[in-house]
């Protein structure tokens, strides 16, 4: 029995890609292995350490716990989407590189999809909104310290640039 193909459209990074995935293929291996995006890594595949997390419709969700089908329809950024639109690094990347909110860098991508959906909505966290924006997200390296201050910076960062515009 030959496991059925699925030919789909998917949205990431604002490119449009097509692509044949079986039914049961997750986003991240989708993303990883179909589109060939490695920003997004996959860490405990269970949902848990946050590690593949993307936004979906600006909205973090493990890609890990979804199916490539599922996306079809829906706008999915990673990591790789976070830069400004003139290449340079986004308010995100930006404070985690100036408040040294990285060690090993393997959560990394998804602290900074994590952060990006956190401001949006709170674009004035305190260091407690803070700590519990990034509360789903697994880190063995940093003690989380410098990241808690990189989203108060990157907050800080995105409301600078709305005022230039």
């Amino acid at each position: 029995m030959t496991e059925q193909i699925h030919e789909i459209r998917l949205t990431v990074n604002g490119v449009e890609h097509e692509t044949a995935v079986p039914a049961r293929r997750l986003l991240s291996d989708a993303l990883r292995h179909d589109l060939g995006l490695t920003g997004t890594h996959v860490g405990c595949e269970h949902g848990v350490c946050g590690a593949c997390t993307v936004l979906v419709d600006g909205q973090p969700m493990r890609s890990c716990l979804m199916f490539a089908v599922s996306a079809a329809g829906h706008e999915v950024t990673t990591v790789e989407g976070l830069e400004n639109p003139d290449g340079t690094l986004g308010p995100v990347q930006q404070a985690f590189r100036e408040c040294h909110g990285l060690q090993c860098g393997f959560c990394t991508p998804g602290f900074l999809t994590t952060i990006t959906a956190g401001i949006a909505e709170n674009p004035e966290p305190t260091e407690d909104e803070a700590r519990d924006m990034i509360a789903g997200n697994l880190c063995r390296c940093t003690g989380y310290q410098n990241i808690v201050k990189a989203v108060c910076r990157a907050a800080e960062l995105a409301r600078e640039s709305e005022d230039v515009q």
